[in-house]
């Protein structure tokens, strides 16, 4: 909480999220006489009186509240000497004191021009609500750009070693990914798994459907790599395509 004498008769006071956390007050509560919130007053006038010698005996003031950023809000405390000057837009302490007992007595139970402050709050949480969203989505996007990019996996089917071997003498040339080859025994065919490796997703696509000729997309599950190597047998446990290619 941040107090600063503008002249003498107004003082200024910047309150931020974690001040009103601190005293676990809701920007709405300012609003109304709240016990937090006459206690949040009580240590304001209590602080300005002792810094800037800003006393309030018996003297009208007029609060207004300002949505000064994303996580901050202003209060333009003054004195009034004419309460029927008070604008119907701010929340009026009259009569309003330093000493404890006269502004526990003094305070209303809800301010006048409540409905005005809370409109104010309303857009500061609108601001805390839009700069939360923003770091969010920036910590979302952050997050997304180093996180380790999972590798991506296409399976084909096969029902012959020979449409294997055919499809590999196709890639051999413009494939140069991790790939392996195994056998299904229970469902007698051949499943060869390619990974996109250095290619682009371009490159990839393009590989993927020439394949595609040869033998028959199979889906692709996050841990369809461990059922194969629990239930299949390995045929070529490495650079499957160059092997058979070479043969």
């Amino acid at each position: 909480m941040k107090i600063e004498k503008l002249s003498d008769n107004q003082i200024r006071c910047t309150l931020t999220r974690a001040d009103l956390a601190a005293r676990q007050l809701k920007l709405s509560e300012l609003a109304y006489g709240t016990e937090k919130a006459k206690s949040l007053f009580r240590d304001m006038m209590q602080q300005a009186a002792f810094e800037f010698g800003f006393e309030a005996d018996d003297i009208p003031l007029m609060i207004e509240a300002i949505p000064a950023s994303s996580d901050s809000i202003v209060l333009i405390i003054t004195k009034v000497e004419d309460p029927e000057e008070l604008d119907t837009r701010f929340s009026k302490f009259a009569p309003a004191a330093a000493a404890e007992g006269d502004f526990q007595k003094n305070l209303p139970s809800k301010l006048e021009g409540a409905d005005s402050l809370l409109e104010l709050l309303d857009k500061v949480k609108e601001k805390l609500s839009a700069a939360e969203n923003e770091k969010a989505a920036e910590k979302e996007e952050q997050e997304e750009k180093t996180a380790p990019r999972r590798p991506v996996i296409r399976l084909f089917s096969f029902a012959t070693l020979d449409s294997v071997q055919k499809a590999a003498g196709l890639l051999s040339t413009m494939y140069t990914g991790s790939n392996t080859l195994y056998k299904d025994a229970a469902e007698n065919i051949y499943i060869l798994a390619l990974a996109q490796s250095g290619h682009s997703d371009q490159e990839f696509n393009r590989i993927c459907n020439m394949l595609s000729e040869y033998g028959s997309p199979e889906k692709t599950t996050g841990g369809v790599l461990a059922f194969l190597e629990e239930h299949c047998k390995t045929i070529i446990p490495a650079a499957a395509v160059q092997t058979l290619a070479s043969l």
